[in-house]
């Protein structure tokens, strides 16, 4: 099996656009947050410095609420339960949303994935599904490593 028809069957998909040149900065968990207290989460510096700017982040997808995925939460180690099951106090406090391109769903993965995108940091809620996020990368490529 070659890596097109691997990538095709597990739902992993990497797309390329012309004029994306640029290489993407690396961000890991650890960069996301200065400070995280009983009162909340401060953004450290290097995760507002790359606000709006391309990434690459590695990690695992949560266990998804449905099998074809148009945005998924990505977590610094694999999670036993789906984050939104759960109260919110319990979920871990260094997740990112992955925001699919229109048009484009994935199926759920269980191993670890590399996950290159516009990165937007801030608090915002999403009139479909009500989920409320700090950070978000708006993905142009999602592989399995």
């Amino acid at each position: 099996m070659n890596r097109r028809t691997f990538l095709a069957t597990t739902g992993i998909f990497t797309l390329s656009f012309l004029g994306q040149s640029r290489a993407a900065e690396s961000l890991k968990f650890a960069d996301l947050y200065s400070k995280i207290t009983v009162r909340g989460v401060e953004f450290s510096p290097r995760l507002k410095g790359l606000n709006g700017q391309k990434v690459e982040m590695k990690g695992y997808m949560a266990p998804p609420l449905k099998p074809k995925l148009d945005f998924f939460v990505l977590t610094r180690q694999p999670l036993a339960m789906c984050p939104f099951c759960t109260t919110a106090a319990d979920w871990p406090p260094d997740i990112v949303l992955v925001i699919m391109p229109d048009g484009k769903e994935l199926s759920p993965s269980t191993g670890a994935l590399e996950v290159t995108g516009r990165l937007e940091v801030g608090i915002k809620r999403d009139d479909e599904t009500g989920f409320v996020s700090l950070v978000r990368l708006y993905a142009d490529g999602v592989k399995e490593i």
